[in-house]
């Protein structure tokens, strides 16, 4: 394995606190799907996968940006120390923690899971990629496939033996996924002969695995237009032998791997599908024209993980602006910044550079605890299904109505966190020599993949607002007015609550305002409006998040001797909600305020205004 130096920092008492104090692991775990798990089985199995993101992952990651992917003779070959690396990674079992047991996982909850996966996607983004889309694939199977195909596929998926991807894009229609061409031609023994052509597949090819097990939207013959005639596929890059063995090349082609500006260990391929008119795939489930609703699944779980990409790749540009700000020594401490024979201070000293480590930790824990909340609905749907249905519906509705706010708040600040931490760095962070330029590099793509960010907000106020009559986000709404009500005259966070508060009422105006515009002739303003609307409820949900956990961090500063170490990491949790209160919170009222003004210039200026070239 390639030797390199490890820059990868995480706080694991930050993940213990997320996990068993604010969102009480230890209640789930021991309990019906649970069974085998307790909250010391966790924090070992977190501990034991940081020392792999700081002895492998990390020492890898600028190397594996340097290096890149290469092509030769149709096969991809991945950066040096990968196959150790996913080698290390599986045996480790780090990937199947909270798969099923009856599909060879260890049955965690899902909480477990997304710490795990911040951990490695903070330590190398790149790395992490390739795993994260097999155990999609895995779960999508698992979940949509006939028994067949899913004692075919999964536990060779899930141990490591295969790899796997999704193949929705095509050059011709990007995110237009309902104008593809992809065919699809049904054979005498039920099996389907593909053609077509997708693009922008990561890690469409690699040399990690002996077989890759490709997902594929196609369309069979005479099936309906758009998204609704749309079927998935299973396609090995090998065939499958009766035994369950990797055989024959299956007719699947690597055209080219795109180059990119991060992500550079991560093979973004253009394939090929039936150039020779021999590309064999089976149909996910036996079921055509199913393939959206299919495909859905793994991409709501895709774009919960994009999210964990932007927070663990945040996490580590914070750690690396931390850490250089308390050993850079740079001018006089600010009380003295005129005496010009005052002893330099490591720039932590000064006041801006505070602001900035104190704005970058607030929305790093904010966007984490939202991401856990999400998950602890995944767990607690999960622990209820077939004994409290009514409360099981509710985790659901809840799980669908974050999602996108996950995605793409994670994903944009995530990629402002980087920058921020250039900032911090000066000259210093933009370059090459320091792990925060590749870290901003590598996040900028979040908020395209996966669904672009713009595509979220629209899924957000187009969709997820409305589901059951609007019940989900009024459960959510009124999930923060009982906490404002508990906390409003809290001693030290009693003015933040109120804040949160104001915050809430404004968003539920904003939300009632696009109902009026959905119900008349202004539906346009429902588009030009969707991105920040997400981004205010955004906000309110992270202020809510930090402010749940600053109130747990409080009472329990209260057992603690000011010479604990403790003490003051409680006081940390306290600071990053009471800044995000008193410095972000208030954009939701301001926001909301901008939406109300149904400023429609953009769709009225005539197209050559916008300039001549």
């Amino acid at each position: 394995m390639s030797a390199g130096i490890n820059r990868y920092r995480a706080d694991l008492r930050e993940l213990e606190f997320v996990l068993a104090e604010q969102f009480k692991f230890g209640e789930i775990a021991g309990r019906g799907p649970f069974k085998d798990w307790d909250v010391d089985s966790a924090k070992a199995v977190l501990a034991e996968c940081y020392r792999f993101a700081t002895e492998v992952g990390g020492p890898l990651n600028a190397s594996a940006d340097r290096e890149g992917c290469r092509l030769e003779n149709g096969q991809v070959i991945t950066p040096k120390g990968f196959p150790a690396a996913w080698r290390k990674l599986y045996e480790l079992g780090i990937k199947g923690v909270s798969v099923s047991p009856d599909h060879g996982g260890q049955g965690s909850p899902r909480m477990l899971h997304v710490l795990l996966d911040e951990l490695v996607s903070g330590c190398n983004p790149a790395l992490n990629m390739y795993p994260g889309l097999a155990h999609g694939v895995a779960e999508l199977i698992g979940a949509c496939g006939t028994p067949e195909q899913v004692h075919r596929y999964v536990t060779s998926i899930v141990h490591g033996t295969w790899g796997g991807t999704m193949c929705l894009t095509e050059p011709h229609a990007g995110s237009d996924v309902g104008a593809a061409r992809t065919s699809a031609r049904k054979q005498p023994d039920g099996t389907y002969k593909l053609k077509g052509t997708k693009m922008f597949i990561t890690g469409g090819d690699h040399d990690l695995t002996e077989n890759i097990i490709h997902l594929v939207l196609a369309r069979v013959e005479n099936a309906p237009p758009g998204t609704k005639g749309l079927s998935l596929f299973i396609v090995p890059k090998r065939r499958i032998d009766a035994s369950g063995k990797s055989g024959a090349p299956n007719d699947v082609a690597i055209a080219s791997i795109e180059h990119k500006m991060g992500i550079n260990g991560s093979a973004t391929c253009a394939m090929s599908f039936g150039d020779q008119d021999d590309c064999v795939g089976e149909l996910v489930g036996g079921v055509e024209n199913a393939g959206m609703a299919q495909m859905f699944k793994m991409m709501n779980g895709a774009r919960i993980a994009v999210a964990v990409q932007g927070v663990g790749t945040a996490s580590a540009a914070y750690f690396s602006a931390l850490e250089y700000a308390r050993d850079r020594k740079q001018g006089p401490h600010y009380t003295h910044w005129k005496d010009p024979k005052a002893p330099k201070v490591a720039i932590i000293e000064h006041p801006d550079v505070r602001r900035m480590l104190l704005d970058m930790k607030a929305h790093v824990e904010g966007i984490r605890s939202l991401i856990m909340k999400l998950v602890s609905h995944v767990d607690r749907a999960a622990l209820l299904a077939g004994t409290d249905d009514e409360q099981a519906a509710y985790h659901r509705g809840q799980v669908d109505l974050l999602t996108p706010l996950v995605k793409a708040f994670g994903s944009d600040e995530g990629f402002r966190v980087c920058a921020t931490a250039i900032q911090v760095f000066g000259g210093a962070g933009y370059l090459k020599d320091n792990p925060v330029e590749q870290a901003t590099r590598d996040a900028k793509i979040y908020s395209i993949y996966e669904g672009t960010n713009h595509i979220q907000a629209m899924d957000l106020v187009g969709r997820k607002l409305g589901q059951s009559g609007g019940l989900h986000f009024q459960q959510f709404m009124g999930d923060i007015g009982q906490f404002v009500e508990k906390h409003r005259a809290h001693p030290v966070l009693g003015k933040a609550v109120e804040a949160l508060g104001a915050g809430q009422e404004a968003t539920i105006q904003a939300a009632m305002g696009m109902l009026g515009w959905a119900q008349s002739d202004k539906t346009h303003l429902i588009a030009l409006s969707a991105n920040r609307f997400l981004r205010l409820m955004s906000q309110l949900a992270v202020g809510w998040m930090l402010l749940d956990a600053a109130s747990i961090a409080s009472e329990a500063q209260q057992q603690r001797s000011p010479s604990d170490p403790d003490h003051a990491f409680y006081e940390g949790k306290k600071a990053s909600a009471l800044w995000f209160a008193r410095n972000v919170l208030p954009e939701v009222e301001l926001q909301a305020r901008l939406i109300s003004a149904a400023d429609d210039s953009p769709t009225q200026l005539p197209d050559e205004a916008f300039g001549r070239f």
